[in-house]
């Protein structure tokens, strides 16, 4: 007799197989720039007419396709290629390293010419008798004097002197305090110290004595005076000054002095021959 199956589940029935995935799909190679043969009936860079594949190289041209990343239309390098710099080797390699000791040759100091004295040479010129140009060039010629090696260091410029410990090159700029920046640290700071001003506005009012009533001194009260100005009397004809006026404009004689009066006080003040203008003062 046949054994009946069991209806249970073989629990190693769902167990999932491993896959194993090729080095090409972990890292596939670079995309390449499209192509004719590329191209499907339905994708958006199909074209009418004459199509070339500079066409799929024109990032202004290629369209992105639905789905996919957006193509760059640069032709990268095959997987052999190393990018960077290589630098191969000239120096032999450990094996040269030990088998001898590559010692720095100094180069042979040539020595400088010294320059030709020429404040010497034209003062024995002129001691010789010598002044015109093709006499002192003649003399030059005979007597080539050249300067000692301590004064030619004058004629050369000197390094500055730098202290040992002096950095060159820029500062760099300090960091920006971000923390205080979040938690508006310099709003606080100027708002403390405008209420510190304005304490120190209101105590000083406080503080400050209130003068009274200002009296007049004898020193204000000449400040002000004005003195009186003394006229003289008008000249007149004598022939015309038993004449009298003919003429009276004021209404009576005590408007007449009274003007009169006015009129002298402001005769200081006043601009014009016989002082009737303008103010002087402004």
């Amino acid at each position: 007799m046949p054994e009946a199956k069991s209806s249970r589940p073989d629990p190693l029935r769902w167990t999932k197989e491993p896959v194993h995935r090729s080095v090409s799909q972990i890292c596939p190679p670079p995309r390449r720039p499209l192509t004719i043969a590329d191209i499907r009936p339905g994708m958006e860079n199909e074209r009418l007419g004459v199509v070339r594949d500079s066409m799929f190289q024109n990032p202004l041209i290629v369209k992105a396709e639905l789905g996919k990343p957006r193509e760059r239309n640069v032709s990268l390098p095959g997987l052999d290629f190393n990018y960077g710099l290589y630098v191969r080797g000239l120096d032999g390699g450990v094996p040269e390293a030990i088998g001898h000791w590559n010692v720095y040759k100094p180069q042979p100091t040539c020595h400088e010419e010294l320059r030709r004295d020429y404040i010497a040479m034209n003062r024995g010129a002129v001691k010789a008798g010598l002044v015109t140009a093709r006499e002192t060039l003649l003399y030059q010629q005979l007597n080539d004097l050249r300067v000692t090696s301590e004064d030619q260091r004058r004629f050369k410029r000197e390094p500055p002197s730098v202290p040992a410990n002096m950095t060159f090159g820029i500062p760099s700029r300090p960091s920006t305090p971000l923390f205080d920046l979040l938690r508006h640290r310099y709003q606080q700071l100027w708002v403390q110290e405008q209420k510190a001003a304005q304490k120190a506005i209101k105590l000083e009012k406080k503080q400050k004595v209130s003068l009274g009533e200002l009296y007049e001194t004898r020193s204000s009260q000449l400040r002000k005076y004005k003195p009186p100005v003394k006229l003289d009397a008008l000249w007149h004809m004598p022939h015309f000054q038993k004449v009298g006026r003919q003429l009276d404009t004021f209404p009576s004689e005590a408007d007449r002095r009274r003007a009169f009066k006015a009129h002298r006080e402001e005769v200081a003040v006043r601009r014009g021959t016989l002082r009737l203008g303008n103010y002087t003062h402004p």
